[in-house]
């Protein structure tokens, strides 16, 4: 993909995919084996890269960056860019990991609490037959050069990066040139849902694009976290007339 025709969300550019042509491009990364990267922000990550160049930086270079937040979707529409689609990234890394249980390929699981990893592998062999979960690791480390040298030995086609925003992003840029993998995803807290830890919003809200407000109800102390919404969609709709004003007067 090329980084230049991104869609511009507030600074942080948007490959514009469907789930299909996102899968594939992942495809495409894993059998360059290059340890590449993808980012799956939302509004609060958007607005957090604002101040925090580091973020920022990760962002940028990743080779996939896919819109999670419906919000990105609606500030993306706002300011006369549109993307395709709105792709969870639980949904994306769950496609691609059907794609990869047909030539039995090989995931690492890192991040979460001790424990959560291990149910995760268990619940994504059942429903991945073919897929190897080949390593787990939790969150919890203070020294990478263990983690890296397991991920390593275990020589994963796929890595799902499961620490939160920003400390994931960061940690994919920072150790992509000493990693052995094919692709890295950043996946915040899939891993809880995939191990049954956490419920995700059924079906119909997340088809309306509603999840936000199924996890704040699930989880009232989420409320500083969502605060940020409102925010980023002022933010955008402020740039919207900016840009446009500038746009009429030149």
């Amino acid at each position: 993909m090329s980084k230049e025709n991104r869609i511009e969300v507030l600074g942080v550019g948007f490959d514009n995919l469907d789930m299909r042509e996102a899968v594939d491009a992942a495809l495409t990364l894993i059998d360059e084996h290059s340890a590449a990267y993808i980012v799956t922000p939302n509004p609060e990550i958007v607005m957090l890269s604002r101040k925090d160049e580091s973020l920022a930086s990760s962002l940028k270079d990743a080779s996939l960056v896919i819109a999670d937040g419906v919000g990105i979707v609606y500030g993306a529409r706002i300011l006369g860019t549109p993307l395709k689609a709105r792709l969870p990234g639980i949904d994306f890394a769950g496609s691609l990991m059907q794609e990869l249980s047909k030539k039995n390929g090989r995931v690492y699981l890192f991040g979460s609490k001790p424990g959560v990893a291990e149910m995760a592998a268990k619940t994504l062999s059942d429903a991945h037959p073919g897929l190897l979960i080949c390593g787990t690791q939790n969150g919890y480390f203070s020294d990478d050069t263990k983690i890296i040298e397991d991920i390593n030995a275990a020589k994963p086609d796929l890595l799902l990066v499961c620490l939160g925003a920003p400390k994931q992003e960061l940690w994919m840029q920072m150790n992509a040139s000493g990693l052995d993998v094919g692709l890295m995803i950043g996946l915040g807290g899939s891993l809880d849902v995939f191990a049954g830890v956490l419920q995700r919003a059924p079906d119909r809200w997340c088809k309306l694009g509603l999840e936000w407000l199924y996890r704040l109800i699930k989880e009232p102390r989420r409320i500083v976290r969502m605060s940020k919404l409102p925010v980023f969609l002022f933010a955008v709709i402020w740039r919207r007339i900016f840009v446009g004003r500038n746009k009429r007067e030149n």
